[in-house]
């Protein structure tokens, strides 16, 4: 077993997907993404590494993961040349691994679910009043759940790098209105017959010796919520905290 983390953004659970929780078993076709084009970047706790061959399936350029997960890679929208890998070659990325159920389709990973925590992004105005928001970098949260959401809404937060005369819903100090908005979840997802840098990490952080340990030893004898109490540990965006709006002179 190999533990994952990946993103399932907010509109493609809304549009075609299914709520699942800790637990389910499911499958997903995963997309590499470079993790600066996601909600602004700052994903280093998140980030996955894979490498192994890359090759062409139905026009989809994939890695086969050389411990077994397969994964289809990610192009640039906006780059003026396609800089993915190219067929018959290898690879060593890292990114954001996420759930892509548009367009193409490729192989999916299958595996259990471990631990759902949903993201909460801020967001800012592009220019003051003009109601069009962009998300801020870094400005995120993760909160643990049982059972991944349906829908996905707008929220009233406050994060620990906020200070306390701070509201989301007040604008920056240039004028940009700015708000919280649940964007969807971070899940890990452990795929049989891999292995994962995050499993690393949990061998570490359980004790167990790294050389001899087998993949799949850093879930045996642990319960699943204090595997996921773990797990939220070692995907530390600050988790959003609620508070009350402040009471204006006349309300």
């Amino acid at each position: 077993m190999g533990l994952w983390h990946v993103f399932y953004e907010d509109w493609q659970m809304e549009c075609c997907g299914t709520p699942f929780s800790v637990g389910d078993e499911v499958s997903w076709p995963l997309l590499l993404l470079d993790p600066d084009t996601v909600l602004g970047g700052g994903w280093r706790d998140q980030l996955s590494e894979v490498a192994g061959p890359v090759e062409d399936v139905g026009g989809v350029r994939m890695v086969r993961e050389e411990t077994g997960l397969p994964v289809a890679l990610g192009a640039d929208p906006d780059a003026e040349e396609d800089r993915r890998p190219k067929p018959g070659s290898r690879t060593r990325s890292a990114g954001l691994l996420s759930v892509e159920r548009h367009g193409a389709r490729w192989p999916e990973a299958g595996g259990r679910v471990r631990a759902v925590q949903v993201l909460t992004q801020t967001w800012a105005e592009t220019a003051p009043g003009s109601r069009s928001y962009e998300p801020v970098a870094g400005r995120r949260g993760l909160r643990a759940v049982e059972r991944c959401p349906r829908w996905f809404t707008e929220t009233e937060t406050e994060t620990e790098t906020e200070t306390e005369d701070e509201d989301e819903d007040e604008p920056t100090a240039d004028g940009r209105g700015r708000r919280s908005r649940e964007s969807g979840v971070v899940v890990t997802l452990d795929v049989p017959g891999t292995d994962s840098r995050l499993s690393r990490a949990v061998r570490e952080a359980r004790g167990i010796p790294g050389q001899s340990a087998e993949p799949g030893a850093e879930t045996r004898g642990i319960g699943a919520a204090d595997l996921a109490a773990l797990l939220q540990t070692l995907s530390t965006a600050t988790p959003p905290r609620r508070r009350a709006r402040r009471r204006h002179a006349g309300a």
